[in-house]
């Protein structure tokens, strides 16, 4: 690519090595991993490696008119990493520095590239434990996590990611660096700057670095699978649970299409032939069997027609690894369904208040039968949290036509239970007008006005959220 002043400013300012403007570099950042969302060629990727450095790009970006698109991992699900014709690619990966991890304080200080497993692995040697644990918890980085304020499968007891997270150091637009929040266990003044930031997809300014709270590691878990005959016993089960005050650290649903892919992907003797799983845990220590005791009864009660107890802890493993292997074994039937290579997903992210969990099940199947789409259904079940997930032949305009109508006819159902359009995953590209009518038009100039105020340029992630 020929130079132009802006590469040659970047160049000087982070070096050579730092500003890739290779061909097949920049098509590698043109998206993250959703799915039949529209993503353009940036002019040139950036990895800076501190503060100073994120500062230096920002301001040369803004001197040339240049948009910048954020990205960390692109594990994400919502396009909100895509980048833009000509923009200019923030990547984190090279900002992995864990800068401090205070057990007194329970608190750790991380650059935005550090991954979430490995911050998870390095405060576990210190008896402490960092909750939020995505899908993506082994390759996604904790800026991407902030940036969409990830869930995960502890979020039914633990909550999400912006409960841990204290401060932010952010680059705003402008090339100013704002600090938030605070290190201490309590702290009010002022507005709240840090959940401002959290969850808003690279759109206010570009984060450097988090400090995140920390908890104690938890104590021994037992882990148990209940079998359904239907999805709606499963939805009845998890609001009795509920409803009884239980806290599982782990409640998730598995329905038949999903157990039949993750058998054929990776065969662990699952049962294919029921409607739906319940995988749930306590980590509540030597109360632990008792605890699991009371889910199982419930469980019963509510229809399943087995209910077992994981013997080990390698046993309980392997089933929560079969919940984390529910994406790519659904990426390997869409190949196997479309063999031709047009297999895709469409990925949803729909939370409904519990009680109405069985009643979002109830309405998926008959969506998917409606507009005659293949749709599995997994999701975080302890909080009404579900991904039904659309099969479609992406070489067929017909079947994307489909697939798309149940992604929005799911979206609507969900709003009328009560629900939102996004538990985790964020809006990026795909629920920005789904976002508009879940806040109303009020909401929707309170967001930009705020857009406008960090970033009155719009140079930060532009045409994502709003």
């Amino acid at each position: 690519m020929a130079a132009t002043p802006l590469l040659d400013e970047l160049r000087a300012a982070l070096g050579e090595s730092a500003v890739l403007t290779d061909p097949d570099l920049l098509r590698m950042h043109q998206r993250d991993e959703a799915d039949l969302c529209a993503a353009g060629t940036p002019l040139v990727v950036v990895r800076p490696r501190d503060t100073g450095e994120v500062v230096a790009t920002v301001r040369a970006a803004a001197r040339h008119g240049v948009p910048v698109v954020p990205q960390g991992a692109r594990t994400g699900l919502a396009g909100a990493a895509n980048a833009v014709d000509g923009a200019l690619v923030l990547s984190t990966v090279a900002m992995t520095e864990i800068r401090e991890i205070d057990p007194v304080a329970r608190i750790a200080v991380v650059q935005p590239g550090v991954v979430n497993a490995t911050l998870a692995g390095a405060v576990a040697e210190q008896g402490l434990y960092y909750p939020p644990d995505p899908g993506s918890w082994e390759s996604s980085t904790i800026g991407g996590n902030v940036a969409t304020n990830a869930g995960g499968m502890c979020c039914v007891k633990y909550g999400v990611t912006s409960e841990y997270v204290l401060g932010l150091e952010v680059v705003l637009g402008s090339g100013e660096v704002l600090r938030t929040g605070r290190r201490t266990a309590k702290g009010v003044a002022g507005y709240d700057l840090t959940r401002l930031f959290v969850g808003s997809e690279g759109t206010l300014g570009v984060i450097t670095e988090v400090t995140v709270a920390l908890r104690p590691a938890p104590e021994e878990s037992l882990t148990l699978v209940a079998v359904f005959g239907s999805t709606t016993a499963a939805g009845t089960a998890v609001a009795r649970i509920a409803a009884q005050g239980l806290t599982p650290s782990l409640l998730e649903l598995l329905d038949r299409t999903h157990l039949r892919a993750i058998e054929a992907y990776r065969p662990m003797g699952l049962r294919t032939d029921a409607e739906a799983l319940l995988l749930a845990a306590a980590d509540t220590g030597p109360r632990a069997a008792d605890d699991l005791a009371r889910l199982a009864g419930l469980c019963t009660a509510a229809g399943a027609d087995e209910v077992y107890t994981a013997t080990d802890a390698v046993e309980a493993a392997a089933l929560l690894q079969a919940r984390r292997l529910a994406y790519p074994a659904m990426e390997q039937l869409a190949a196997r369904t479309y063999p031709d290579g047009s297999g895709g997903l469409i990925l949803d992210d729909v939370a409904v208040p519990r009680g109405a969990l069985a009643r979002m099940l109830d309405g998926v199947a008959r969506i998917a039968v409606e507009c005659d789409v293949p749709i599995g259904v997994v999701g975080h079940a302890g909080d009404g949290n579900l991904h039904p997930i659309m099969v479609v032949d992406r070489a067929d305009p017909a079947s994307v036509a489909r697939g798309r109508r149940a992604f929005d006819e799911i979206m609507r159902l969900g709003l009328a239970l009560g629900g939102t359009c996004t538990g985790e995953h964020g809006v990026g590209l795909l629920k920005r007008e789904w976002l508009a009518r879940e806040i109303g038009p009020v909401g929707v100039r309170v967001h930009q006005a705020i857009k406008s105020a960090l970033d009155p340029a719009n140079l930060l992630n532009p045409g994502k959220v709003l």
